[in-house]
């Protein structure tokens, strides 16, 4: 009995080291929601889907106020454009660079 206490101790004691801290950002594999919602807006874009991307960037803001992607959004808003994301941005997303024809 004192030895399943022991163990158990020492297992509980090892935990928080097993977990991992802050990931780094540049090995991440997946986008946020606000990244994906910025994506998804910006094909709008592409698309020439005007009212979608608005819809769309009007909920970035409203779900993801504090993110990176809302305050592009808000500019987008305005009518200020952002240029879109730098080719190593969209290879590193998965997404295809624009064709030239």
């Amino acid at each position: 009995m004192i030895l399943a206490r022991l163990a158990l101790v020492a297992a509980l004691g090892t935990a928080p080291f097993q977990c991992a801290s802050d990931p780094d950002p540049e090995r991440r594999l997946e986008d946020t929601p606000a990244e994906a919602l910025w994506l998804l807006a910006e094909r709008f874009r592409e698309e020439g889907d005007a009212e979608a991307r608005r819809t769309t960037l009007e909920q970035l803001v409203e779900r993801y106020p504090t993110s990176r992607e809302a305050e592009r959004a808000r500019l987008a808003l305005d009518g200020r454009e952002v240029a879109p994301d730098p080719p190593a941005e969209r290879a590193e997303s998965g997404e295809a660079p624009p064709s030239d024809g």
